[in-house]
């Protein structure tokens, strides 16, 4: 898989617009690309299924770890840990404030479905978000219903977690890892509520898996990280789903 979101920025044709799933409601274009932006409201703007298209903010914007007032930290690759081209730094970052916070960045998802959970009274925040996590996550709700599990939606515990926040929890039992796919936009824990009671069973949580699987069997160029997380006291179970280019489990 292309690093540094080039699936995302590249391919921006009718055909590949929604995605695999065919429902993707939005595109996040690189600063590179910002020239297109307003030929690609006028083009697809008006159409059946209307998209946003957000312009990113550059990655050269963030100083001291903040763009305006929002902290981010630094990403690993600022720190000399690049370990890979898909762990470089992201191109930029899709401004969220409270007017657009809502907006439907595909069929299930909204763009306050991702923001990091932390400075909760800062605006403007910023988000590295790529479509196709969006478009996997798509897909397995598609796959579970295939599958005759109920699934009008999956909750997103945790999306986009900028490093100063992703760094809190290094190091802990169970916690995160340090050049976590979250920081790249890539990665989302999520879990089935269809309930509303904000957990999920043991049961649900190895169909959820296996759906996951399921999608990366059918759309290989979607394969990334799966992983298991049974329930806490204080949380549900939950998957964690990643498109990183390559295989990993646990």
């Amino acid at each position: 898989m292309p690093g540094r979101g080039a699936w995302a920025q590249d391919s921006i044709a009718t055909d590949t617009l929604a995605g695999r799933s065919g429902k993707l409601l939005a595109r996040f274009l690189a600063p590179r690309h910002s020239m297109a932006l307003e030929p690609l409201k006028r083009l697809f703007g008006d159409s059946a299924k209307p998209f946003t298209f957000f312009s990113m903010r550059p990655f050269a914007e963030k100083e001291k770890g903040k763009v305006g007032s929002y902290r981010l930290g630094r990403w690993p690759e600022e720190k000399g840990r690049l370990r890979a081209a898909t762990y470089a730094n992201p191109e930029g970052f899709i401004e969220v404030t409270r007017e657009n916070a809502d907006t439907k960045v595909s069929e299930h998802f909204r763009l306050r479905d991702f923001i990091t959970h932390d400075q909760q009274n800062v605006w403007p925040k910023y988000l590295v978000l790529r479509e196709p996590l969006l478009d996997k996550l798509e897909l397995i709700i598609d796959e579970l219903n295939a599958r005759g599990v109920p699934a009008t939606r999956l909750r997103v515990m945790s999306g986009f977690r900028s490093p100063q926040y992703n760094e809190r929890g290094v190091g802990r039992r169970g916690g995160r890892a340090r050049d976590s796919r979250h920081q790249y936009g890539d990665a989302a824990d999520v879990f089935l509520d269809e309930d509303g009671d904000g957990k999920m069973s043991t049961r649900d949580l190895l169909k959820l898996a296996a759906a996951a699987e399921a999608v990366e069997r059918k759309y290989p160029e979607l394969v990334g990280g799966i992983g298991k997380y049974r329930a806490t006291r204080t949380r549900s179970a939950w998957v964690h789903v990643d498109v990183r280019g390559q295989r990993a489990r646990w």
